[in-house]
């Protein structure tokens, strides 16, 4: 398949284990990480309207998404560290672009690197999205929050890999 990637091992007896593995598109990544923000959004605003109304006693509440906010940012982050922990890989918006997050040092994803990928969101954010963009220059099309948690993203679709 002309385009397609397959994972290089060079380390480990689980990379070796994954090699030639079908890595995911880009667009793939793309639409699972959109669906994800969409997730996570609904799941922010009844806490935050919650916290905001009952917690602070506040009666004009405007709620608004802004990377700015610490609760968005918590949300945010667990919602991608228990999401890929507990699915092992697999978030919704993974499960809608038929990808899969595969840990490199282990078989499944364990609950500190499920987190520290959600945290590399955050790099790839803050090198002006750059972190996303490394998927075309890197061998194994690691982005910023691959390469902090040791992982790739595989394409999970029947027939593939």
């Amino acid at each position: 398949m002309r385009g397609m990637r397959h994972f290089h091992m060079h380390e480990t007896a689980r990379q070796e284990a994954l090699e030639g593995v079908l890595l995911a598109s880009f667009w793939q990544r793309v639409v699972g990480y959109v669906v994800d923000l969409m997730v996570a959004v609904v799941i922010w605003w009844p806490m935050e309207l919650y916290w905001r109304r009952y917690v602070l006693h506040q009666s004009n509440i405007e709620l608004k998404w802004d990377f700015h906010e610490w609760g968005n940012l918590i949300v945010m982050l667990l919602y991608f560290g228990l999401a890929n922990y507990f699915g092992n890989g697999r978030t919704v918006g993974k499960w809608v672009a038929r990808t899969r997050v595969v840990s490199l040092v282990s078989e499944r994803m364990g609950l500190w690197q499920s987190i520290e990928r959600g945290l590399g969101y955050g790099a790839a954010v803050l090198e002006g999205g750059l972190g996303f963009l490394q998927f075309f220059w890197d061998k194994n099309r690691q982005c910023a929050q691959d390469r902090l948690a040791e992982t790739i993203v595989v394409d999970a679709r029947k027939g593939r890999g």
